[in-house]
């Protein structure tokens, strides 16, 4: 008979542990990791914008031209609700925007 201590000796791993980068660790793909990390970015910045601009939900979706619960979801971080198309739309509008880089961390 095996010991119950014996059965699963899998060390536990982190996300971090992964990569360094808790997309990698969500995602099947590098691309859908991308993603991911953008889009999280995105609404971050967005949020922090949409605080300091004091905008209730309302008047941040008639500034916006975003639903009441579409903003809901922005401002609650519900990432899986927001292409990273529609963040850069809605960055635009807020003064956020992107720049790209290479690999070797040049502004392109």
């Amino acid at each position: 008979m095996v010991a119950p201590e014996e059965i699963s000796k899998e060390p536990k791993v982190s996300a971090k542990d992964r990569s360094g980068n808790v997309w990698d660790f969500l995602s099947d793909t590098p691309g859908e990791a991308e993603n991911l990390r953008l889009r999280s970015q995105l609404l971050l910045h967005i949020n922090e914008h949409l605080d300091e601009f004091g905008w209730s939900q309302k008047v941040a979706g008639e500034k916006l031209d975003l639903t009441q619960p579409r903003v809901s979801d922005l401002v609650n971080g519900k990432i899986s609700k927001f292409s990273l198309d529609a963040l850069v739309n809605i960055g635009v509008k807020v003064g956020v925007h992107m720049k790209v880089y290479n690999e070797k961390g040049a502004l392109l």
